[in-house]
Protein backbone atom coordinates (compact mmCIF):
# COMPACT_ATOMS: atom_id res chain seq x y z
CA UNK A 1 0.00 0.00 0.00
CA UNK A 2 1.08 3.01 -0.87
CA UNK A 3 -0.05 7.14 -1.02
CA UNK A 4 0.39 8.51 -4.76
CA UNK A 5 0.15 11.85 -6.24
CA UNK A 6 -2.25 11.95 -9.18
CA UNK A 7 -2.14 14.41 -11.79
CA UNK A 8 -6.04 16.19 -12.42
CA UNK A 9 -7.81 15.89 -15.39
CA UNK A 10 -8.81 19.22 -14.85
CA UNK A 11 -8.03 22.17 -12.62
CA UNK A 12 -10.67 23.90 -11.15
CA UNK A 13 -10.78 27.90 -12.03
CA UNK A 14 -12.39 29.34 -8.70
CA UNK A 15 -10.09 26.87 -6.35
CA UNK A 16 -7.16 28.42 -7.92
CA UNK A 17 -8.04 32.13 -7.05
CA UNK A 18 -9.18 30.76 -3.35
CA UNK A 19 -5.70 28.88 -3.20
CA UNK A 20 -4.01 31.82 -1.67
CA UNK A 21 -6.76 32.87 0.72
CA UNK A 22 -6.38 29.48 1.70
CA UNK A 23 -2.50 29.40 2.26
CA UNK A 24 -2.85 32.56 4.04
CA UNK A 25 -5.29 31.20 6.59
CA UNK A 26 -3.88 27.93 7.20
CA UNK A 27 -0.63 30.54 7.83
CA UNK A 28 -2.39 32.86 10.71
CA UNK A 29 -3.42 29.58 12.32
CA UNK A 30 0.00 28.27 12.56
CA UNK A 31 1.30 31.73 13.82
CA UNK A 32 -0.78 31.68 16.54
CA UNK A 33 0.26 28.58 17.64
CA UNK A 34 3.75 29.56 17.35
CA UNK A 35 2.52 33.05 19.49
CA UNK A 36 1.43 30.75 22.03
CA UNK A 37 4.57 28.77 22.31
CA UNK A 38 6.68 32.11 22.69
CA UNK A 39 4.27 33.22 25.63
CA UNK A 40 2.30 35.69 23.81
CA UNK A 41 -1.59 36.27 23.13
CA UNK A 42 -2.32 34.93 19.67
CA UNK A 43 -4.84 37.88 19.31
CA UNK A 44 -2.66 40.36 20.21
CA UNK A 45 0.17 39.81 17.95
CA UNK A 46 -2.03 38.54 15.02
CA UNK A 47 -3.51 41.93 15.81
CA UNK A 48 -0.26 44.12 16.12
CA UNK A 49 1.19 41.81 12.84
CA UNK A 50 -2.01 42.61 10.90
CA UNK A 51 -4.46 45.69 12.22
CA UNK A 52 -2.37 48.24 14.28
CA UNK A 53 -0.18 49.32 11.28
CA UNK A 54 -3.40 50.14 9.17
CA UNK A 55 -4.98 52.36 11.74
CA UNK A 56 -1.68 54.83 11.19
CA UNK A 57 -1.12 57.51 8.44
CA UNK A 58 2.50 56.65 8.93
CA UNK A 59 2.65 52.99 9.28
CA UNK A 60 0.33 53.14 5.62
CA UNK A 61 3.07 55.62 3.74
CA UNK A 62 5.46 52.49 5.42
CA UNK A 63 3.44 49.51 4.07
CA UNK A 64 4.09 51.28 0.14
CA UNK A 65 7.53 52.21 0.93
CA UNK A 66 7.89 48.49 1.76
CA UNK A 67 6.16 47.60 -0.80
CA UNK A 68 7.33 49.54 -3.77
CA UNK A 69 10.48 46.68 -4.31
CA UNK A 70 8.69 43.76 -3.02
CA UNK A 71 6.46 44.46 -6.48
CA UNK A 72 8.70 45.41 -8.77
CA UNK A 73 11.21 42.56 -8.22
CA UNK A 74 7.68 40.09 -7.94
CA UNK A 75 6.59 41.26 -11.67
CA UNK A 76 9.58 40.70 -13.29
CA UNK A 77 10.11 37.03 -11.24
CA UNK A 78 6.84 36.29 -12.74
CA UNK A 79 7.68 36.50 -16.43
CA UNK A 80 10.23 34.02 -15.85
CA UNK A 81 7.87 31.96 -14.20
CA UNK A 82 5.32 31.91 -16.55
CA UNK A 83 8.16 31.56 -19.63
CA UNK A 84 9.18 28.44 -17.35
CA UNK A 85 12.76 30.04 -16.31
CA UNK A 86 13.98 30.25 -12.75
CA UNK A 87 15.25 33.17 -11.80
CA UNK A 88 16.19 32.86 -7.84
CA UNK A 89 19.23 35.29 -8.25
CA UNK A 90 16.69 38.48 -7.89
CA UNK A 91 18.42 39.67 -4.26
CA UNK A 92 21.86 40.02 -6.06
CA UNK A 93 20.29 41.41 -9.11
CA UNK A 94 18.51 43.82 -6.92
CA UNK A 95 22.06 44.70 -5.05
CA UNK A 96 24.03 45.06 -8.19
CA UNK A 97 21.76 47.67 -9.67
CA UNK A 98 21.90 49.70 -6.16
CA UNK A 99 26.19 49.42 -6.19
CA UNK A 100 25.55 50.45 -10.50
CA UNK A 101 23.58 53.50 -9.77
CA UNK A 102 25.49 54.35 -6.57
CA UNK A 103 28.43 54.67 -8.09
CA UNK A 104 27.00 57.89 -10.26
CA UNK A 105 25.97 59.40 -6.93
CA UNK A 106 29.65 58.79 -5.49
CA UNK A 107 31.44 60.09 -8.34
CA UNK A 108 29.08 63.50 -8.76
CA UNK A 109 29.18 63.88 -4.80
CA UNK A 110 29.73 67.71 -4.40
CA UNK A 111 30.20 68.83 -7.96
CA UNK A 112 27.00 70.65 -8.07
CA UNK A 113 25.88 67.81 -10.97
CA UNK A 114 22.46 69.00 -12.41
CA UNK A 115 19.06 67.49 -12.39
CA UNK A 116 20.56 64.64 -14.96
CA UNK A 117 22.08 62.32 -11.89
CA UNK A 118 18.68 60.91 -10.90
CA UNK A 119 17.49 59.62 -14.23
CA UNK A 120 21.48 58.00 -15.03
CA UNK A 121 21.68 56.45 -11.62
CA UNK A 122 18.20 54.81 -12.07
CA UNK A 123 19.13 53.66 -15.85
CA UNK A 124 22.44 52.34 -14.87
CA UNK A 125 21.10 50.26 -11.74
CA UNK A 126 18.22 48.84 -14.31
CA UNK A 127 21.01 48.01 -16.69
CA UNK A 128 23.48 46.82 -14.64
CA UNK A 129 20.58 44.31 -13.31
CA UNK A 130 19.92 43.30 -16.59
CA UNK A 131 23.42 42.70 -17.30
CA UNK A 132 23.94 40.40 -13.84
CA UNK A 133 20.37 38.41 -14.82
CA UNK A 134 21.71 37.68 -18.41
CA UNK A 135 25.23 35.43 -17.02
CA UNK A 136 22.65 32.53 -15.32
CA UNK A 137 20.44 32.82 -18.33
CA UNK A 138 23.40 33.00 -20.70
CA UNK A 139 24.93 29.95 -18.80
CA UNK A 140 21.24 28.18 -18.98
CA UNK A 141 21.12 28.36 -22.77
CA UNK A 142 24.74 27.91 -23.84
CA UNK A 143 25.95 25.56 -21.43
CA UNK A 144 22.45 23.46 -20.24
CA UNK A 145 23.43 25.16 -16.46
CA UNK A 146 20.76 25.11 -14.20
CA UNK A 147 19.74 28.61 -14.02
CA UNK A 148 18.67 28.18 -10.44
CA UNK A 149 21.91 27.50 -8.80
CA UNK A 150 24.11 30.05 -11.06
CA UNK A 151 21.81 32.86 -10.25
CA UNK A 152 21.67 31.82 -6.24
CA UNK A 153 25.59 31.35 -6.21
CA UNK A 154 25.42 35.32 -7.77
CA UNK A 155 23.60 36.73 -4.78
CA UNK A 156 26.74 36.10 -2.63
CA UNK A 157 29.05 37.52 -5.48
CA UNK A 158 26.66 40.82 -5.44
CA UNK A 159 26.92 41.02 -1.46
CA UNK A 160 30.62 40.51 -1.10
CA UNK A 161 31.00 43.15 -4.29
CA UNK A 162 28.94 45.72 -1.95
CA UNK A 163 30.72 45.15 0.80
CA UNK A 164 34.01 45.80 -0.29
CA UNK A 165 33.25 49.27 -2.02
CA UNK A 166 31.67 50.30 1.23
CA UNK A 167 34.14 49.36 3.30
CA UNK A 168 37.01 50.38 0.79
CA UNK A 169 36.97 52.70 -2.15
CA UNK A 170 33.58 54.18 -1.75
CA UNK A 171 33.89 54.40 2.56
CA UNK A 172 33.01 58.23 3.72
CA UNK A 173 36.26 59.84 5.46
CA UNK A 174 33.74 61.43 8.05
CA UNK A 175 31.51 58.23 8.82
CA UNK A 176 33.46 57.47 11.67
CA UNK A 177 34.82 54.37 10.06
CA UNK A 178 31.24 53.40 9.42
CA UNK A 179 31.10 51.25 6.42
CA UNK A 180 29.08 53.40 4.18
CA UNK A 181 29.47 55.56 1.41
CA UNK A 182 28.81 59.62 2.05
CA UNK A 183 24.38 60.97 2.04
CA UNK A 184 23.78 61.26 -1.51
CA UNK A 185 23.06 64.61 -3.25
CA UNK A 186 19.92 66.17 -3.10
CA UNK A 187 19.73 65.57 -6.91
CA UNK A 188 20.88 61.86 -6.67
CA UNK A 189 18.15 61.28 -4.28
CA UNK A 190 14.64 60.03 -5.09
CA UNK A 191 11.67 63.03 -4.45
CA UNK A 192 9.23 62.31 -1.65
CA UNK A 193 5.52 62.83 -1.91
CA UNK A 194 4.05 63.50 0.63
CA UNK A 195 6.26 65.90 3.15
CA UNK A 196 7.37 64.35 6.72
CA UNK A 197 6.54 61.11 5.51
CA UNK A 198 8.99 58.41 3.81
CA UNK A 199 6.68 57.64 0.54
CA UNK A 200 8.34 58.26 -2.67
CA UNK A 201 8.45 58.28 -6.67
CA UNK A 202 9.25 54.83 -6.43
CA UNK A 203 6.09 54.15 -5.40
CA UNK A 204 4.75 55.47 -8.80
CA UNK A 205 7.01 53.91 -10.64
CA UNK A 206 5.93 50.52 -9.46
CA UNK A 207 2.30 50.96 -10.63
CA UNK A 208 3.77 52.08 -13.91
CA UNK A 209 5.32 48.38 -13.98
CA UNK A 210 2.23 47.08 -12.86
CA UNK A 211 0.61 48.36 -15.16
CA UNK A 212 2.89 47.92 -18.07
CA UNK A 213 3.32 43.80 -17.57
CA UNK A 214 -0.64 43.76 -17.57
CA UNK A 215 -0.64 45.22 -20.80
CA UNK A 216 2.60 42.87 -22.04
CA UNK A 217 1.03 39.52 -20.61
CA UNK A 218 -3.01 40.42 -21.66
CA UNK A 219 -2.57 42.33 -24.51
CA UNK A 220 0.26 41.41 -26.74
CA UNK A 221 1.71 38.75 -28.83
CA UNK A 222 4.85 38.28 -26.92
CA UNK A 223 2.53 37.89 -23.42
CA UNK A 224 1.16 35.42 -25.19
CA UNK A 225 4.58 33.81 -26.09
CA UNK A 226 5.00 34.09 -22.73
CA UNK A 227 2.52 31.97 -21.84
CA UNK A 228 2.51 29.35 -24.23
CA UNK A 229 6.47 28.78 -23.85
CA UNK A 230 5.29 28.32 -19.95
CA UNK A 231 2.32 25.97 -20.45
CA UNK A 232 2.98 24.19 -23.40
CA UNK A 233 6.77 24.04 -25.09
CA UNK A 234 5.94 21.46 -27.68
CA UNK A 235 3.33 23.82 -28.89
CA UNK A 236 5.49 26.61 -28.67
CA UNK A 237 8.16 25.24 -31.18
CA UNK A 238 5.60 24.49 -33.21
CA UNK A 239 4.46 28.05 -33.30
CA UNK A 240 7.97 29.05 -34.05
CA UNK A 241 8.56 30.52 -30.52
CA UNK A 242 12.14 30.40 -29.59
CA UNK A 243 12.28 29.37 -25.84
CA UNK A 244 15.74 30.29 -25.56
CA UNK A 245 15.51 33.55 -26.89
CA UNK A 246 12.41 34.62 -24.17
CA UNK A 247 14.51 33.08 -21.35
CA UNK A 248 17.50 35.31 -22.30
CA UNK A 249 14.53 38.29 -22.52
CA UNK A 250 12.68 37.51 -19.52
CA UNK A 251 15.89 37.19 -17.10
CA UNK A 252 17.11 40.56 -18.82
CA UNK A 253 13.54 42.36 -17.69
CA UNK A 254 13.33 40.66 -14.44
CA UNK A 255 17.13 41.71 -13.41
CA UNK A 256 16.26 45.21 -15.10
CA UNK A 257 13.38 45.47 -12.67
CA UNK A 258 15.26 44.00 -9.42
CA UNK A 259 18.32 46.85 -10.36
CA UNK A 260 15.89 49.54 -10.75
CA UNK A 261 14.30 48.70 -7.28
CA UNK A 262 17.80 48.22 -5.76
CA UNK A 263 18.69 51.97 -6.96
CA UNK A 264 15.18 53.27 -6.25
CA UNK A 265 15.74 51.88 -2.68
CA UNK A 266 18.94 53.40 -1.79
CA UNK A 267 18.09 56.72 -3.74
CA UNK A 268 14.86 56.68 -2.00
CA UNK A 269 14.75 55.50 1.68
CA UNK A 270 18.18 55.07 3.00
CA UNK A 271 19.96 57.91 1.11
CA UNK A 272 23.68 56.36 0.60
CA UNK A 273 24.80 52.46 0.04
CA UNK A 274 25.84 50.72 3.11
CA UNK A 275 25.72 47.03 3.94
CA UNK A 276 22.13 45.38 4.39
CA UNK A 277 20.37 47.52 2.31
CA UNK A 278 17.84 44.83 1.84
CA UNK A 279 16.27 42.51 4.01
CA UNK A 280 15.69 39.93 1.40
CA UNK A 281 13.71 41.80 -0.94
CA UNK A 282 14.67 39.52 -3.67
CA UNK A 283 13.30 36.40 -1.43
CA UNK A 284 10.25 37.59 -0.62
CA UNK A 285 9.35 38.60 -3.55
CA UNK A 286 9.42 34.65 -4.79
CA UNK A 287 6.67 34.69 -2.13
CA UNK A 288 4.50 37.73 -3.71
CA UNK A 289 5.01 36.48 -7.17
CA UNK A 290 3.27 33.19 -6.10
CA UNK A 291 0.56 34.53 -4.08
CA UNK A 292 0.14 36.69 -6.57
CA UNK A 293 -0.80 34.01 -8.99
CA UNK A 294 1.51 35.24 -11.48
CA UNK A 295 -0.55 38.17 -12.10
CA UNK A 296 0.55 41.99 -11.94
CA UNK A 297 -3.30 43.10 -9.86
CA UNK A 298 -2.14 39.64 -7.66
CA UNK A 299 1.06 40.63 -7.14
CA UNK A 300 0.39 44.41 -5.92
CA UNK A 301 -1.89 43.28 -3.68
CA UNK A 302 0.57 40.00 -2.37
CA UNK A 303 3.34 42.93 -2.22
CA UNK A 304 1.13 45.21 -0.07
CA UNK A 305 0.00 42.41 2.28
CA UNK A 306 3.90 41.20 2.46
CA UNK A 307 4.89 44.75 3.22
CA UNK A 308 2.53 44.47 5.77
CA UNK A 309 3.91 41.43 7.54
CA UNK A 310 7.35 43.91 7.61
CA UNK A 311 5.88 47.02 9.39
CA UNK A 312 3.65 44.43 11.26
CA UNK A 313 6.89 42.54 12.83
CA UNK A 314 8.39 45.95 13.73
CA UNK A 315 5.90 47.09 15.57
CA UNK A 316 5.29 43.40 17.49
CA UNK A 317 9.20 43.42 18.08
CA UNK A 318 8.63 46.87 19.92
CA UNK A 319 5.67 46.25 21.55
CA UNK A 320 5.76 42.93 22.51
CA UNK A 321 9.03 41.67 22.36
CA UNK A 322 8.89 39.40 19.33
CA UNK A 323 11.98 38.77 17.33
CA UNK A 324 11.74 40.01 14.01
CA UNK A 325 12.82 36.75 12.73
CA UNK A 326 9.70 35.71 13.10
CA UNK A 327 8.14 37.95 10.21
CA UNK A 328 10.74 35.85 8.04
CA UNK A 329 9.27 32.67 9.98
CA UNK A 330 5.69 33.90 8.92
CA UNK A 331 6.88 34.27 5.09
CA UNK A 332 8.60 31.04 4.88
CA UNK A 333 5.76 29.17 6.04
CA UNK A 334 3.27 31.62 3.90
CA UNK A 335 5.02 30.09 0.70
CA UNK A 336 5.08 26.38 1.72
CA UNK A 337 1.07 26.60 2.01
CA UNK A 338 1.68 28.74 -0.98
CA UNK A 339 3.22 25.99 -2.88
CA UNK A 340 1.46 23.05 -0.91
CA UNK A 341 -2.55 24.14 -2.28
CA UNK A 342 -1.07 24.64 -5.79
CA UNK A 343 0.33 21.40 -5.48
CA UNK A 344 -3.47 19.95 -4.80
CA UNK A 345 -4.91 21.94 -7.48
CA UNK A 346 -3.11 20.02 -9.87
CA UNK A 347 -2.37 16.82 -8.08
CA UNK A 348 -4.87 14.88 -5.55
CA UNK A 349 -3.84 12.02 -3.18
CA UNK A 350 -4.67 8.22 -3.80
CA UNK A 351 -4.17 5.23 -1.78
CA UNK A 352 -3.39 2.37 -3.95
CA UNK A 353 -2.62 -1.18 -3.05
CA UNK A 354 -0.14 -3.59 -4.46
CA UNK A 355 -3.17 -4.90 -6.63
CA UNK A 356 -2.59 -1.73 -7.95
CA UNK A 357 -6.12 -0.78 -7.52
CA UNK A 358 -7.42 2.20 -6.44
CA UNK A 359 -9.18 2.43 -3.11
CA UNK A 360 -9.66 5.52 -2.13
CA UNK A 361 -9.10 9.16 -2.86
CA UNK A 362 -9.49 12.93 -1.98
CA UNK A 363 -10.01 15.53 -3.60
Amino acid sequence: MQLVLEKRAERSRTIALVSPLIAIGLTLVTMSVLFAILGKNPITALGVYFIAPLTDDYSLQEIAVKATPLVMIAIGLSLCYLANAWNIGAEGQFLIGAVAGSWIAVKTQGTEAGHWVLPAMLIAGAVAGALYALIPALCRVKFGASEILTSLMLVYVADLILDYLVRGPWRDPAGFNFPTTAEFDLVATVPVLIEGGRLHLGSIIALLVVACAFVLLDRTIKGFEIRVVGVAPRAARFGGFNANQLVLLTFAVSGALAGLAGIIEVAGPIGHLQPGISPGYGFTAIIVAFLGRLNPIGILIAGLFLALTFIGGEQAQITMKIPLDVTKVFQGILLFYVLACDSLILYRFKLVFASRQVQSGAG
